[in-house]
């Protein structure tokens, strides 16, 4: 059963995989790039102080510092325990694939990009919903767009990228409710 998933995981790989084209190639190259977000968190964090002053914002920024770093060293231990090698590393694929990205890491389940990028989006989306009603969906779209980037390199699989989600979304969601405890217990806002 487990190998007609991987077949089938590998078959969506493709498929999705060779929709790219040249065109399109510097986009999606952007759009993985960790530094390309920096804007978007600039502005996320502006709002955050908006809406939470500094000391609620500091307990938001020591909450996304250990929710990145849970999120990036757990996902280390998944690669490394689970070894399956990305397709970029695999020979039988490298004539049936586009590999557009820079650099092949050794093993790809799950995506580090898709777990930090979702959890990110489901904090700060749920942080933030209280003041802007459709924030969270645009983050979730963004989580997904970086997500697909993956695939679209060749760096990682569909399932890689799922599971990633799966696990970034769960992160983001228990790091919002520890983040909520810290404003409560630190008082940093009457009205949250």
């Amino acid at each position: 059963m487990l190998d007609e998933l991987l077949k089938y995981d590998t078959e969506f790989f493709l498929f999705l995989n060779n929709l790219g084209n040249t065109s399109w190639d510097g986009f999606w190259l952007f759009v993985t790039e960790k530094w390309s977000s920096i804007p978007i968190y600039a502005f996320l964090l502006y709002l955050i102080y908006k809406n939470y002053g500094w000391k609620g914002t500091l307990v938001i920024l020591v909450s996304v510092a250990l929710m990145i770093t849970a999120t990036d060293q757990i996902a280390s231990l998944f690669k490394y325990g689970i070894r399956r090698p990305r397709p970029c590393q695999v020979a039988e694929l490298k004539e049936q694939m586009r590999y557009v990205a820079d650099g092949c890491g050794r093993f790809g389940y799950f995506s580090a990009h898709a777990a930090s990028s979702m959890a990110a989006a489901v904090f700060l989306g749920l942080s933030l919903q209280k003041w802007y009603k459709y924030l969270p969906f645009l983050l979730l779209v963004w989580a997904v767009i970086t997500g697909y980037s993956r695939i679209y390199l060749g760096v990682h699989y569909p399932l890689d990228v799922i599971s990633g989600m799966a696990f970034g979304g769960l992160t983001g969601w228990l790091f919002y409710l520890l983040q909520k405890w810290g404003q409560k217990n630190f008082k940093t806002q009457k009205n949250l």
